[in-house]
């Protein structure tokens, strides 16, 4: 069986037997709203927890505003190919709430912000958890210029409490996201940690699904289709890169400057030139 062959368990709504680390789950947001550090956490951490896994962002090729998603595939068989069935959604985008809970298998679970208006007619066969994401960041002590990009934390730590992901671990991924500056990830890491603590006392757990540590990504790397293209450029030989920015494929650009120095001459000269071009 390949790993796009590969099926999610079944689920009937009644599914109590506990599902350890073989679902997906889906981030829904806005463009621009600050989620892909937030997403970047949650994937490292599973990864640094040995738990085979892949993280697919849906995005457009906009600046900010429209909907995206970022879906997350943990498989104890190591089947990681994204799959269009999410059993999981946290929904922080009121522009698809409505479809991103239709979307959820019978025996799934919805984690949604309480200011959201989600469908009256609210299925049954689904678990929800609210997060008062306004009252948590009134809460949090982060300047006001940051509250915005900051807020998508909050469903990090619910994530972290519901499903099973250590604190010590999420913070040293979120150091190594900020390239080990203290002070943003800690900055970061008090609104995850006030969120976990909250779910902790408020939310009780109705679903099966469960994330333990495994030790099955020793010896691998966790790494972007993107930067894997940037690489692979660089050895390929690439002397010369024109781009227009804000499109899904600045990031490889992006690694190709960041990776750049791995190529450069006997006397330290870079051997490639990357250029923007505009209109």
């Amino acid at each position: 069986m390949s790993v796009v062959q590969a099926p999610a368990e079944s689920l009937d709504g009644t599914q109590r037997t506990p599902i350890i680390n073989d679902f997906a789950f889906s981030v829904a947001t806005e463009n621009g709203s600050g989620s892909q550090t937030s997403n970047n956490v949650l994937v490292k951490s599973l990864f640094k927890m040995g738990i085979p896994v892949n993280g697919k962002n849906l995005f457009p090729s906009n600046i900010k505003g429209l909907p995206t998603w970022y879906t997350i595939r943990v498989s104890k068989d190591g089947y990681i190919a994204r799959r269009n069935t999410t059993e999981i959604i946290v929904a922080y985008n009121q522009a698809t709430v409505n479809q991103d809970i239709a979307n959820i298998p019978p025996g799934g679970v919805c984690i949604y912000r309480d200011d959201l208006k989600i469908p009256r007619d609210q299925r049954e066969d689904v678990t929800y958890y609210p997060v008062p994401v306004r009252d948590l960041m009134k809460e949090a002590d982060v300047p006001r210029q940051f509250k915005a990009r900051v807020e998508n934390m909050t469903y990090v730590g619910v994530v972290a409490q519901l499903f099973g992901i250590d604190m010590d671990i999420a913070y040293e991924a979120l150091l190594e996201n900020f390239g080990g500056k203290e002070k943003p990830a800690k900055m970061n890491m008090d609104v995850i940690r006030l969120s976990y603590d909250w779910a902790a006392d408020n939310l009780t757990k109705e679903d099966p699904f469960h994330f333990e540590p495994m030790n099955a990504t020793q010896g691998k790397i966790l790494i972007t289709g993107n930067e894997a293209a940037a690489l692979g450029a660089i050895f390929g030989g690439v002397h010369f890169v024109a781009w227009y920015p804000i499109t899904p494929s600045t990031s490889v650009v992006d690694a190709i400057e960041d990776y750049q120095y791995l190529r450069r001459d006997e006397n330290g000269n870079n051997t490639l030139a990357v250029v923007q071009a505009e209109d």
